[in-house]
């Protein structure tokens, strides 16, 4: 079975939506790492969540991102996945941009 992790935003969010696509990933197959679910968030200062996610994302074989171009520590995990030269499927992005963004340079990471 593939492991993934998916990058969300786990604060301040609905996490309905996210919940489905967790279900759409386990449903393809996957053994999927949710933050909301299975990294423990009760972290006063959010060090040891960091430590758990990259002990996660270097342990998948690959990395769905929903980023809502908000959320900081979805940036910090995008760039522990990236360090780490992860394969990357965008699930949500904001809209491209016409000038350098990051949502922009997620996609070209994506496609190679």
């Amino acid at each position: 079975m593939k492991k993934t992790f998916l990058i969300c935003p786990v604060r301040g969010v609905e996490q309905k939506e996210t919940e489905g696509i967790v279900q759409g990933l386990e449903q393809e197959g996957y053994s999927v790492h949710w933050p909301h679910r299975d990294t423990d968030q009760d972290d006063p200062c959010g060090l040891r969540i960091c430590n758990d996610n990259r002990a996660a994302i270097e342990s998948a074989d690959v990395i769905h991102v929903v980023w809502d171009g908000k959320s900081q520590g979805s940036l910090f995990d995008l760039g522990m996945a990236f360090a780490l030269r992860k394969q990357i499927v965008p699930v949500l992005l904001p809209d491209e941009t016409p000038h350098k963004s990051f949502q922009n340079m997620v996609r070209a990471w994506a496609n190679g």
